[in-house]
């Protein structure tokens, strides 16, 4: 039995938590092509001497998106194309000499973005299979000065914050005012563009309001969510939805069970605590309370389990009605979950 465990680890490891799912869905017949706007090139074109003009042509280009990016992302306060703190407080961003480099290193890192553009394409047309009232976001690309805006979703618009997935060598995520920690820099990366992506947009389309609930609802929420990625990314690895490294996948598989028993020796499962509860649903680079080479958001991949085990006794639920389900203690007695 050991050995077999043994092997079952290595193997994790090598594949980077890789995941079989369903079969796939014949999506031949949809028809939905992904073109992502490059509001970040755009904006550099804007003459900083002539900012106000400038902000009235491209309002007429993203008449959605820019009020929200000024104003929310950037922070510049309520958007008006007669501000003149608005036109000074932009002219100093676009003549800032580390913007500049930044937004010289987004374009030699993206040239083009057709990459991301097939693989959103494809997630967005899974989704409208499953989902079939969805209707796919406008997609436009933007730089937010490293603020950590990967993926934000604005109406029927999806925002991608490129300066965010320059790769975890890029060395200003360690320098700005508030440095990010290094799990995080290390899913700063061109492959969790999708997956963050797709992430708000299952937000967006099921909004949820657990705070302050028992703790296994919100992991079983989290475990919808990282669901929601199986069917609509079936070909990406279990590593990139949840963002671990696959020694951290083949760690949580290989401890499940203990895992899984720390929550229910500690009476963890029903507490309602939010300074408890955080730790367990929410990213950090390990788990307290848990042995060494445990990853942070624990809570989160044992709800993904919780979800996986009920859809199993459960192949004929829908993703649709799955993801509207909201009574959690049925999804939990029903998948009859006991690892080990």
């Amino acid at each position: 039995m050991k050995s077999s465990r043994l092997l079952a680890f290595l193997l994790l490891i090598l594949c980077g938590g890789c995941h079989s799912g369903a079969t796939l869905p014949d999506i031949s017949r949809i028809e939905l092509r992904v073109h992502i706007r490059r509001f970040d090139e755009d904006l550099f074109r804007v003459d900083s001497d002539q900012v106000s003009s400038g902000l009235r042509k491209l309002g007429k280009q993203y008449p959605v998106f820019l009020p929200v990016y000024l104003s929310q992302i950037m922070n510049y306060g309520a958007y008006s194309d007669t501000s003149r703190v608005l036109d000074q407080e932009l002219q100093v961003f676009l003549k800032a000499t580390e913007i500049m480099a930044l937004e010289d290193t987004v374009k030699r890192h993206f040239p083009n973005l057709n990459t991301e553009e097939s693989q959103l394409g494809l997630a967005f047309r899974y989704t409208k299979y499953y989902i079939p009232s969805f209707h796919p976001p406008q997609c436009v690309a933007f730089i937010s000065a490293l603020s950590n805006y990967g993926a934000v979703t604005v109406d029927t618009i999806l925002g991608i914050g490129l300066d965010m997935f320059l790769g975890p060598a890029y060395p200003y995520y360690a320098k700005v005012s508030d440095p990010y920690p290094h799990y995080a820099i290390r899913q700063f990366a061109p492959q969790y563009i999708t997956a963050d992506c797709m992430k708000v947009i299952e937000q967006q389309l099921f909004p949820s309001a657990l705070a302050g609930k028992p703790l296994i609802w919100q992991m079983i929420d989290k475990g919808k969510q990282l669901y929601f990625l199986d069917r609509v990314m079936p070909g990406a690895p279990d590593s990139i939805k949840i963002g671990y490294t696959g020694t951290q996948l083949a760690w949580c598989h290989f401890n499940e069970q203990m895992i899984w028993q720390y929550f229910i020796q500690n009476n963890l499962l029903y507490t309602t605590d939010m300074q408890e509860t955080r730790h367990y649903v929410g990213e950090g680079p390990s788990t307290n309370g848990m042995p060494a080479g445990s990853p942070g958001n624990i809570g989160s991949w044992i709800g993904w389990q919780i979800v996986r085990a009920y859809m199993y006794r459960k192949p004929h639920t829908t993703l649709l009605q799955l993801m509207n389900l909201t009574d959690y203690q049925r999804i939990l007695d029903v998948s009859r979950y006991r690892p080990g």
